[in-house]
This record gives C-alpha cells, sequence and structure tokens, in this order.
C-alpha cells in the first residue's frame, strides 16, 4: 500500500501506476491491457476533439470490512455507457469487456486503494471516444476506451456535512431533448460557467429545467432528492442523468418502509419539504442545508445537520459497499483474487 494521507484525500486526481486501454477497429474490440504510460496520442482532427464524440463514467472501489475488494454495481455503469455511446454514434463497449478492463486497472493500482472505512475510495474513470481524423461532420469509425484510476476523498468537502445550493435560472444544465440524460463531457464543460462562480463562494447548483425554469433539474453534476414527511421525492425530466446511485437509494426505501415518488418538483413546492440531498458517484449522498432563489430573496432552510430519511439511507448504503450487511441486492462486484 502506498505511503498516502488517505484522510486528507480530495476529490481530485492523484497520478498512479497504470492505465488501462482498448482500442475499437473493424468493428472489434482489442483486449484490454495495462500500461504504465498515461498519456494517449492523438491526432489533432480526431472526433473526440473536432466534435466532443466521447461519454465517460464514473464508479468506485471499496475495501470492505473483512478485506475484500468490491466495485459498486459496474454492471449499471456498463449499461449507462454503452446508451451514451449509441446517443453519441460511437461503438458501445460490451459489459464483459467493460468490467473486465476495470478490474485490471483495480488490480494494477490496488496500492492505491485505501484502507477501510478512511473515508477515502478508489475511483475509476472510464473513457470512450472517437479518434478517426475528420474535418467533415460525421462520426468516427475507430474508438479508444481507456480506464483512468486515481484514490478519492469525497467530492464535498464537507464530506457528510450539509451544502448550500443556489438556484440558476440563467444557464441551462441540458435541454429536454438534448444530452442530458446522457453522460457525455459536454454536459459539464458547459456547465462550468455556473458551478465554478457558486463553488467560489461555497455553494453548489440547482439547475431547473431548460423549457419552463419551473422545475428542478440537476443538483451540479449530480440526481438531487427531497423528503416530504416519509416520502423520498426526486425529479422525472429527459434532461437528467438516470444516477445510478439514486436508482440504488429508491430501492433502499423500498426495504426501510418510505414511499417513493419520481415526478416534477416545481420551485414552488421547495418550502414544503423537510430534507433535501444530492446523490452521486462521488457523495453518495450529500444533504443541502439551504437552498437560495437569488432572483425573488427567497431561502429554503433544511437544517445544518442531515436529516433522519437522510443518516438512515446514507448508513443502509455505505453498510452495503463496505461489506458491514449481506449483499441482498447483489451490487456488489467482489474482485478475486486481488
Amino acid at each position: 500500500m502506498k505511503d498516502i494521507d488517505w484522510t486528507h484525500l480530495t476529490f481530485s486526481y492523484t497520478p498512479t501506476d497504470y492505465i488501462v486501454r482498448s482500442h475499437y477497429a473493424n468493428g472489434v474490440w482489442s483486449k484490454p491491457y495495462a500500461t504504465s504510460d498515461p498519456t494517449i496520442p492523438l491526432h489533432a482532427a480526431a472526433t473526440a476533439l473536432q466534435y466532443a464524440q466521447q461519454a465517460f463514467e464514473g464508479l468506485k472501489t471499496y475495501r470492505t470490512v473483512d478485506g475484500k475488494v468490491s466495485i459498486f454495481r459496474p454492471e449499471m455503469n456498463a449499461q449507462r455507457m454503452q446508451q451514451s455511446a449509441e446517443a453519441m454514434y460511437m461503438a458501445p463497449v460490451p459489459t464483459d469487456l467493460f468490467i473486465e478492463a476495470c478490474e485490471l486497472a483495480v488490480r494494477m493500482n490496488i496500492d492505491y486503494l485505501p484502507p477501510y472505512e478512511t473515508g477515502a475510495t478508489l475511483y475509476i474513470r472510464p473513457i470512450l471516444f472517437g479518434t478517426t481524423p475528420k474535418v467533415g461532420v460525421s462520426p468516427a469509425q475507430e474508438f479508444e476506451f481507456c480506464v483512468v484510476v486515481t484514490p478519492i476523498g469525497p467530492y464535498f468537502p464537507a464530506g457528510f456535512g450539509t451544502t448550500p445550493f443556489i438556484i440558476n435560472r440563467h444557464v441551462d444544465r441540458a435541454a429536454p431533448l438534448g444530452t442530458g440524460q446522457w453522460k457525455v463531457g459536454g454536459n459539464y464543460a458547459s456547465s462550468f460557467r455556473a458551478t465554478e462562480p457558486a463553488h467560489e463562494q461555497g455553494m453548489g447548483v440547482l439547475f431547473l429545467d431548460s423549457e419552463e425554469h419551473k422545475y428542478l433539474d440537476e443538483c451540479g453534476g449530480a440526481n438531487i432528492f427531497l423528503v416530504k414527511q416519509n416520502t423520498y421525492v426526486t425529479p422525472l425530466s429527459q434532461s437528467i442523468l438516470p444516477s445510478i446511485i439514486n436508482d440504488s437509494l429508491m430501492t433502499l426505501c423500498g426495504d426501510l418502509g418510505i414511499s417513493v415518488e419520481r415526478r416534477k418538483i416545481a420551485v414552488t413546492e421547495l418550502s414544503e419539504f423537510q430534507e433535501a440531498a444530492s446523490c452521486g458517484t462521488g457523495a453518495a449522498i450529500s444533504p443541502i442545508s439551504r437552498i437560495i432563489d437569488p432572483d425573488n430573496g427567497t431561502i429554503y432552510e433544511y437544517g445544518e445537520q442531515a436529516g433522519p430519511v437522510c443518516e438512515r439511507l446514507y448508513r443502509a448504503i455505505r453498510d452495503i459497499q463496505y461489506g458491514r450487511v449481506p449483499d441482498t441486492h447483489h451490487w456488489c462486484h467482489y474482485i478475486h483474487p486481488c
């Protein structure tokens, strides 16, 4: 194990020893292989650079309470990347190849997997992009799939503490029939002009629907859920990325006797909820202390501490990820041997 101060890692890139690569040409994906070279030669006219023909994923590796190595729900990430690939006219990465590449990346960098319950994990970043040189607007015929791993701390510095969010009606994250439901880089780059000013003020951004600016959309780079009494409510929208953590939390709600609603949530409803949180791979659950609406001067308060439903769900999903309770939903993909 590397000599790293695991408890002070941030959600940022720390170099590791290997990346994993596979290339698609003539209708066939090559067998994934590990390389110590973190750079990828790429033609300046490649479609990834010219037309942003790319997609990516994010998932985590955990060292469990009994010393095993587990990736959380990689099959779901593989399926989501396949959907993104099809949307961007790229060759989908088969599920077995996706998982093989992720496993190889973890094995080759196992010394960077943080110890159990340090609050840190080994983050896996699969990337898919077009490599064919083009100047005419058309998709590539060849593609590169690579997997980068890095040890990370919590996405939000407060960890499971609360974070304030501010509504932004002046930047749209994605259009309803655009690319919002797929995990492609352009969705994130185009949001920087909203997220970066907010981060400078110690806040996250709450995006609204791009058509009417009346309904909740995404919470920065994550999904959002709110709690009313004993009901978990999360937005339903064509422009929201389907979060694997959000899906997991909704399943856990069923286990815990918490009702679930997926529907449009109007900004005018925010005062009716007792809890709010963002959720995604990076943070799992990050409770929201308040949502500020700067256009009308309204502040919706949810408390400086996580609410009881957030606490229960956070404990439930963390217990599964760290192997402290039986994995009844078969979400944990164990790597043997490791």
